[in-house]
């Protein structure tokens, strides 16, 4: 029974996946990361869509660890052309790191269980080898259980 389930989850992240390549239709459109608030976490980072980014306790803060079946999963966010800073996300801290954008040094990712922007189920959640958390503007990683 848990073959199905599995399969389901992968085809699910590669669905995500295109849609969320294709941005706004232009090849051209850099990876945004801005933020947003959300509930019980205060003002936390969130892509183009609006979708929250995570950061992966394993990768300490310097490598992209979550990669094949954890990637399917916590889908990292791609850089397209040089990463560009919104709402109180600072410019100074995006990065690229092995085509991940990255955020004073953490790896940025995204959850395939988040259906809608703001929302935040991965927070505090021990999967794929270790805890996964959202990161404030400031570059901090917040710990607090949603």
């Amino acid at each position: 029974m848990r073959k199905p389930l599995a399969i389901a989850a992968v085809l699910t992240a590669v669905a995500l996946l295109a849609v969320g390549s294709t941005a706004s239709g232009s090849g051209s459109v850099s990876t945004l990361v801005k933020t947003a608030r959300v509930k019980h976490l205060g003002t936390v980072l969130v892509n183009r869509r609006g979708f929250v980014l995570y950061v992966f306790a394993p990768d300490k803060h310097r490598r992209v660890t979550c990669k094949r079946a954890c990637a399917a999963v916590w889908p990292p966010l791609k850089a397209r052309g040089t990463p560009t800073a919104g709402g109180r996300a600072k410019q100074s801290l995006l990065g690229v790191l092995t085509k991940v954008v990255t955020y004073n040094h953490w790896p940025l990712y995204t959850y395939i269980a988040d259906t809608k922007p703001g929302e935040a189920r991965g927070q505090d959640t021990n999967l794929n080898g270790g805890f996964w958390y959202v990161i404030s503007p400031s570059g901090r990683v917040i710990k607090t259980k949603p």
